[in-house]
């Protein structure tokens, strides 16, 4: 076994023996990424002098390796749109092609903390926006388990280099989908945290109030350790929640018994494939073999979460991306006259298709005389979407159902139609719109490609999430299955 299929735990443990070193680690990871990265795609830029400068400190620093620095030497890769200092942060976009950060997100410097060294940086849809990874300004990242095939997106780079094993784990993001849906199409696990749980400094804004980083890992045990390492308030981000972050490890104690799962007949109703289905039904079975209960409830307002979703993301990114004008930093046009052709000519050459788009539908929401019509009235929905959410949480722990629809689509099937595009993520946009939790864990296989089970839980309430998640993943054998490059 490559000692980057190991858990974090199991390399802990080969480190405190002085059985391996963090060099020993980060070689394994840029030797992988030599062998497939051809083929995967999955990073825009490697931090090779850094990361490797970091292994020999750790190594001549950390001799012994104390137990409370548990992610100490070991390799993960961050999403392009975390900002990192000095390593270039594009945001998978041209209009960023030559930005550098002169400061580190908080997640970024929270796992340089915690000893963790970073590999590189990971492809992804233009500004977050695409549910393919076809929408990035630079290449298309391919699912490891068939290349023909997308790995979902926005944050595809982050859950194909894990798929892949080029890194032990890697940070996404999330707006309406985008750690869970890539998760599920590669066969790893992602987790949504609460809006608010992890601070979102240092993050390329797409949408404010949906925005969420979170990590993608191959295991559940895996996802809680990297939780725990970037969850927590921060005083730099005023949307970040003063909540106490519990010991997520702890949750993993192997019972469910009692457990109450509400499942709502929305997320296995037409659109969704009889196989997926089926394996959603397959996992259901198992937790109630291991003691929990469940039974199917309604989300009423779902049917109205895709068009909320997208009325309010792209109002939301119509804002945020105004900044990108070609003055203060990014690609500026050499093509401009004055002033006024500099701010269009940039950013017609620095944004893609898609983006364009959204800055389009956003603008076109909230101008004058269609505010109260689209974008209110949207916020008003979004209301609903959440009470929906927490009148079945007074009477079920966690809600089940598929992550996606349909299994991986192939490259090129979806980018004519952007409708059908935006359908892949109608079962994780109600998530994000109500801000709670959800983990994204594999549950099988349709025609070789993996299906994905969603988990949802409370407002931070991740610890009931990664309990079940744990049990699920301890009765079957779905995480241990590796694709084949």
């Amino acid at each position: 076994m490559s000692l980057l299929e190991k858990k974090v735990s199991e390399l802990h443990d080969l480190l405190h023996k002085k059985e391996i070193n963090v060099t020993d680690l980060v070689d394994a990871s840029y030797d992988r990424i030599s062998q497939v990265e051809g083929k995967v795609q999955a990073f825009l830029s490697l931090n090779e002098e850094q990361a490797r400068r970091m292994a020999k400190e750790l190594d001549d620093v950390l001799a012994g390796y104390p137990g409370e620095r548990t992610l100490a030497g070991l390799p993960i890769a961050l999403k392009d749109n975390i900002s990192t200092k000095g390593l270039r942060t594009t945001s998978g976009s041209k209009i960023l092609d030559n930005f550098n950060p002169i400061y580190d997100a908080t997640v970024a410097n929270r796992l340089y903390k915690a000893g963790a060294v970073t590999i590189g940086k990971l492809n992804m849809d233009e500004f977050a926006m695409g549910s393919s990874n076809e929408n990035s300004g630079f290449h298309v990242t391919k699912n490891p388990w068939n290349t023909d095939y997308v790995p979902g997106g926005s944050s595809g780079g982050s859950a194909a280099s894990v798929a892949a094993s080029e890194v032990l784990f890697s940070l996404g993001s999330d707006t309406g989908g985008s750690i869970r849906q890539p998760a599920a199409y590669c066969g790893v696990v992602g987790l949504k945290p609460t809006y608010g749980l992890v601070s979102r400094f240092g993050l390329i804004a797409f949408a404010s109030s949906l925005d969420q980083i979170g990590p993608i890992t191959r295991t559940v045990e895996d996802n809680a350790y990297l939780l725990q390492a970037i969850a927590g308030h921060d005083p730099m981000d005023s949307t970040s929640a003063n909540v106490d972050v519990p010991d997520y490890l702890s949750s993993l104690t192997g019972d469910i018994k009692g457990l109450r799962i509400a499942v709502p007949k929305e997320y296995l109703a037409e659109g969704v494939n009889p196989e997926v289905k089926e394996k959603v039904i397959e996992a259901l079975k198992v937790l109630e073999a291991q003691g929990a209960t469940w039974e199917e409830v309604s989300l009423p307002h779902s049917k109205y979460a895709l068009a909320t979703y997208y009325l309010l993301s792209s109002s939301e990114a119509s804002a945020n991306l105004s900044r990108f004008d070609g003055v203060r930093y990014g690609v500026r046009s050499d093509n401009a006259e004055n002033l006024l052709e500099l701010y269009k000519n940039s950013r017609s050459e620095g944004f893609g298709d898609e983006v364009k788009r959204r800055i389009m539908l956003g603008t076109f929401a909230l101008s004058s005389g269609y505010y109260d019509a689209y974008y209110k009235k949207a916020q008003k929905v979004r209301t609903l979407i959440k009470n929906d959410f927490e009148q079945v949480f007074n009477d079920f722990d966690v809600i089940i159902g598929p992550t996606t629809p349909t299994t991986a689509f192939k490259i090129g099937e979806k980018t004519d139609d952007p409708l059908t595009m935006y359908a892949n993520d109608i079962l994780t946009i109600p998530v994000n719109l109500a801000g709670v939790p959800a983990i994204s864990v594999p549950c099988g296989f349709s025609n070789g490609l993996p299906v994905g089970l969603q988990i949802i839980g409370k407002h931070f309430d991740e610890r009931t999430i990664y309990r079940v998640a744990s049990v699920y993943e301890q009765a079957t054998e779905h995480h241990k299955a590796k694709p084949q490059l």
